[in-house]
């Protein structure tokens, strides 16, 4: 286990532990994350605490070619006239996430300095939101983070009415000019979706 000081750096994504652990400490400096990114490393940890650097083996990705959508879902996106939008409003996206109660955690991984971390992500360009829109009110959207690289790196997602998250996830999918959605960790959502896990590896060589 490596502990990470002020110096900007990470140890090699192999050192890893078996459930993907690779470092402890340091910061959420924008220069640290986006080296963190291009690393295939990303920050988890919860609000008690240290920062906590990841790099799973093997890795939970969605190929935009493979996205998986069901009769059913296809019926309620005809039927639903919800707005998809990009970038209208990150801050209040992270925000929403941060209040969604997940099974097994305490509480939010989304702390208040990786709001304030991310937020600056996307001052810079680095990092965007999708929104979906009833009328005027958000009921839904995700955020994550774009390093240009043909890459986007999905962090977490809201919803407050059925279905307006997937209906969002999956506009932007099927309208995507990525490669590769990077899902991070498995979820059983989004393997219905036609996620798919990959080795550490391959993932590396799409870095």
């Amino acid at each position: 286990m490596t502990y990470l000081t002020n110096e900007l750096w990470f140890p090699p994504v192999n050192e890893s532990t078996r459930e993907g652990l690779l470092a402890v400490g340091g910061d959420l400096s924008t220069e640290r994350l986006v080296l963190a990114y291009r690393s295939g490393i990303f920050p988890w940890f919860e609000a008690s605490n240290p920062i906590l650097w990841w790099s799973p083996d093997p890795r939970f990705v969605l190929y935009p070619d493979r996205l998986k959508v069901s009769r059913s879902m296809k019926h309620v996106m005809r039927k639903t006239a919800y707005k998809v939008t990009i970038n209208k409003a990150f801050s209040v996206v992270i925000k929403e996430c941060s209040k969604v109660k997940r099974s097994g955690q305490t509480g939010t991984w989304i702390t208040n300095s990786m709001i304030d971390a991310y937020i600056n992500l996307h001052q810079l360009g680095y990092a965007k939101s999708i929104e979906v829109w009833d009328n005027a009110n958000l009921v839904g959207g995700f955020y994550g983070v774009d390093l240009n690289n043909g890459i986007f790196c999905g962090e977490s997602m809201f919803t407050k009415e059925n279905n307006a998250s997937k209906i969002g996830f999956i506009t932007f999918i099927q309208n995507t000019r990525y490669k590769l959605i990077d899902c991070q960790v498995y979820t059983s959502h989004l393997e219905s979706l036609g996620a798919e896990e990959i080795s550490r590896e391959a993932y590396m060589e799409y870095l």
